[in-house]
């Protein structure tokens, strides 16, 4: 897909991705280019879908999630019921941020963001020990994180 992409607007995505709150006008200066034609640029990568959306990174610490965990699961079976059961529920879990459909032993990995250590077990005996798809979980608990970045390579 980035072949539609010229330098100029890999510079834009780059610059982006380390500051989103970069007005036009400063965007413009470090691209070279004047304000008019960044932002028809922008529009364009925003309406094609390469920039999907505008988000504020949160310390999860500071907002009282102590604990990240990276918890895999298997389902019972292989299924579309099951699959489809899995998804549409974990979407709506506030503390699974992420979820990623896996190869290998696990069908799914979730990133998972807890107060502590009671309320990760809660969280598991409850909402996941609630759902019948779930055959088995297994937590890993992050200890510090060495590299946390959403930038994608370009």
């Amino acid at each position: 897909m980035t072949e539609t992409l010229d330098r100029t607007d890999i510079q834009i995505l780059r610059e982006l991705q380390k500051d989103a709150k970069l007005t036009t006008k400063e965007l413009a200066a470090k691209v070279n280019l004047s304000p008019s034609p960044v932002f028809e640029r922008q529009k364009r990568l925003e309406r094609e879908g390469y920039i999907k959306r505008y988000v504020a990174l949160v310390d999860s610490r500071k907002v009282g999630n102590g604990i990240m965990v990276l918890c895999n699961v298997r389902l019972k079976h292989h299924s579309k019921e099951f699959s489809r059961q899995f998804t549409s529920v974990i979407s709506e879990i506030d503390e699974v941020v992420e979820c990623f459909n896996t190869s290998g032993d696990y069908d799914y990995m979730l990133k998972i963001y807890a107060r502590d250590m009671p309320h990760y077990q809660d969280f598991v005996l409850g909402t996941l020990g609630d759902l019948d798809c779930i055959g088995s979980l297994h937590s890993i608990f992050v200890i510090g994180e060495v590299k946390n970045s959403y930038a994608v390579p370009l």
